[in-house]
């Protein structure tokens, strides 16, 4: 992968008062190792034994996400900053990707990984005070060695600081079976970045069942762009019409040499 400016862009300093003490002892944050690690996550599947505590109190094992792709955000509610803003505008997309998908198509899981003071009762204030209430949008703590299994599995490298932590800010999308499929990085990102890995995952689902539904379902998903102008997607009609001309001019094709060859026959 490319280092981009934009890619290095995202790695930053995120600090707020109230995080866990820095290890005087802990290596300096390396953006280049992180982003490193990042990508090489890709591919690795999440352990199906981990567990964290939603923002309910109720205990989720990685293994009840599967079936459906989830998309991973690490914060530390501590941040006044930077995770508040990347989860407001995580938010614009996933709204978006919803729009394309369909409720209950992914999960979101945003995960405290400061485990001294994100405690399940501070992840449910951080999901309040910014208005998100929906049933398949998680707000997940765990204990420090949970915490750690989990963010090496996903590629995610944060260090303390006096400030608050030093991280990368990404977004992970992990298949239905657990995988490491995609990296998303920024604070803001173009829907794209994340709706269109999610309706590849979905394409490939579908193709699996052969159902007239599925066909139908299908077509849409391949059938729906993103449409700049207005942040959207919608659905082209311009590649219905351009594959039946396809198949057209095929067929037409087709019987013009099976003609040809029935008269010289």
């Amino acid at each position: 992968m490319r280092c981009t400016a934009t890619i290095v862009a995202a790695l930053l300093v995120a600090g707020a008062a109230g995080a866990s003490t820095p290890d005087p002892q802990a290596p300096a944050f390396d953006t280049r190792i992180a982003l490193q690690a990042s990508q090489a996550a890709i591919g690795r599947q999440l352990p199906a034994g981990l567990a964290i505590t939603d923002q309910g109190g109720k205990r989720r094992t990685f293994a009840g996400f599967r079936g459906h792709p989830l998309i991973i955000s690490p914060i530390y509610t501590s941040c006044f900053g930077v995770c508040p803003t990347t989860t407001a505008n995580l938010r614009k997309v996933v709204d978006v990707a919803r729009a394309v998908l369909g409720p209950g198509s992914f999960t979101v899981l945003s995960v405290g990984f400061d485990t001294v003071n994100d405690t399940p009762q501070r992840m449910r204030e951080y999901a309040d005070v910014r208005g998100i209430a929906a049933p398949d949008w998680i707000f997940g703590a765990a204990d420090a060695a949970t915490i750690r299994s989990l963010m090496t599995g996903i590629g995610f490298t944060y260090v303390a600081t006096p400030r608050g932590f030093d991280h990368m800010i990404q977004a992970t999308i992990v298949d239905g079976d657990g995988i490491v499929f995609r990296q998303v990085y920024g604070q803001e990102f173009e829907p794209p970045q994340l709706v269109d890995p999610l309706k590849r995952l979905a394409l490939g689902k579908w193709d699996r069942e052969d159902t007239v539904e599925s066909v139908i379902e299908g077509v849409r998903l391949f059938c729906t762009v993103f449409d700049p102008k207005s942040g959207r997607y919608r659905f082209d009609w311009s590649i219905v019409l351009s594959f039946i001309i396809g198949v057209v001019c095929f067929t037409g094709v087709a019987v013009f040499l099976w003609r040809s060859w029935r008269g010289t026959a």
